[in-house]
């Protein structure tokens, strides 16, 4: 196999390794005496639903309803499934996340909540809190991406404009919860995932409005005086830890982006090029990082140091990015072109960055693809590589090229897979 066609395939079985079915069976509990009630929000979510109908007992009671992003559904019989906007919510992700409310609250003690969560469900399961309304939350989400904040710090704020994040679906219900959890967040903790809808959150108003100053984000008045009524304690806060709800509710987290980067491990030691994973928690500008792994890259190809040649060097988590200029791109297309810049070049280094759901940011790529000589076609194509970045243009730059990775969506997400091949 060429280096290209190694790197495409190893994400492949990376991604294989943390579908539905490879993850889910294992953790399914048995039926309650009384009804399963399948709820769910995420990329992933159908795909998870429909894993649950093939594995759940025929006779035993099984419905719900789980919310996907548009384009991610997959037929199911016994549990609805309904696309909904992502990154930015949409009216078809209130109404359904309404409807997913109401669910939780009609269920009784005898009754089992089964929550399929998955990332992409903080704007799935967007359900304004009073006096907010839709274009309230939009907006607001809008310049959070892209104010270059961590994920973690976005989701606080997502978690105190609404009222189903942040543990609140926990809070609702008196039935027992098994949320069964595929994460896309560095540290796998469950209330950063989806901003943890059954999970209980250490944040508050006080935090979120912290995060709109540090990051510069200007968001639309009735946001702003929400949350600081919110930290004057004229609101209820979100489900915090030690409070009754959460005696009966379990977060179990079932794959995330380590499980992947250990296949494509063993995928790469199969045919004899060593693999070294950095971790899945990498996190901070895309193209800051790229420069810490191209100066790492340098030293092993020059240098056979701290591992010679043939190796991969593997790593996930989220970067992200600050978006400045006019173009295109995600998180993983910029990684890749600072990269290659930074690289300029360098013999035997290949490398290829994607989200395991198949879309890179908002684009219609899961990632792209460098080489030795990605430059030197750029520039015999006129495409100016250190112009693209400055206009955070990494689509444009791998689009002229032929370089993007488009996959399509992949039904499960475990967050960013990056891969540097150092033949």
């Amino acid at each position: 196999m060429t280096p290209r066609e190694l790197l495409i395939e190893s994400f492949r079985v990376a991604v294989a390794s943390v579908q539905a079915e490879a993850v889910l069976p294992v953790h399914l509990p048995p039926p309650p005496q009384g009804k399963t009630f399948v709820v769910g929000a995420g990329k992933a979510a159908a795909a998870m639903a429909r894993c649950v109908e093939r594995h759940w007992p025929k006779q035993a009671l099984l419905g719900g309803m789980v919310i996907t992003r548009h384009g991610h559904a997959v037929p199911t019989e016994r549990i609805e499934v309904i696309e909904a906007g992502h990154p930015l919510p949409d009216a078809a992700g209130l109404d359904a996340a309404q409807r997913l409310l109401d669910l939780c609250a009609g269920a009784d003690e005898n009754d089992l909540i089964l929550a399929l969560i998955s990332g992409g469900g903080s704007s799935l399961l967007t359900l304004p809190a009073s006096g907010l309304g839709l274009t309230d939350i939009q907006a607001t989400t809008h310049a959070l991406l892209r104010s270059g904040a961590p994920i973690e710090d976005i989701n606080t704020v997502r978690k105190h404009l609404s009222r189903t994040l942040g543990g609140q679906l926990a809070a609702a219900t008196h039935a027992r919860v098994l949320a069964l959890i595929v994460s896309d967040v560095a540290g796998d903790a469950p209330t950063h995932i989806a901003s943890g809808p059954f999970a209980p959150d250490p944040t508050t108003h006080a935090d979120a409005l912290a995060v709109l100053q540090r990051w510069q984000v200007t968001v639309p008045d009735a946001v702003l005086h929400h949350l600081k009524r919110g930290a004057g304690a004229e609101l209820a806060d979100t489900a915090k830890a030690g409070q009754p709800c959460f005696a009966h509710v379990e977060n179990r987290v079932i794959g995330n982006g380590h499980l992947a980067l250990e296949a494509a491990a063993g995928f790469f030691a199969a045919r004899g090029i060593a693999p070294v994973i950095l971790g899945d928690t990498v996190t901070g500008e895309a193209r800051q990082v790229a420069q810490a792994h191209a100066a790492l890259a340098q030293e092993i190809r020059r240098h056979g140091r701290p591992w010679p040649a043939p190796v991969v060097v593997l790593s996930g988590g989220e970067t992200s990015v600050t978006v400045t200029g006019p173009g295109r791109g995600g998180r993983n297309a910029e990684y890749l072109l600072s990269l290659a810049l930074h690289l300029n070049g360098l013999a035997g280094a290949y490398a290829l960055a994607a989200d395991t759901d198949g879309i890179d940011g908002t684009e219609d790529n899961a990632g792209a693809l460098i080489a030795p000589d990605s430059l030197a076609r750029a520039r015999q194509a006129g495409i100016d590589g250190q112009r693209c970045l400055a206009d955070n243009d990494a689509y444009g730059f791998f689009a002229g090229l032929g370089d993007l990775l488009v996959t399509g969506p992949t039904l499960t997400n475990v967050n960013d897979y990056r891969a540097i091949l150092l033949t």
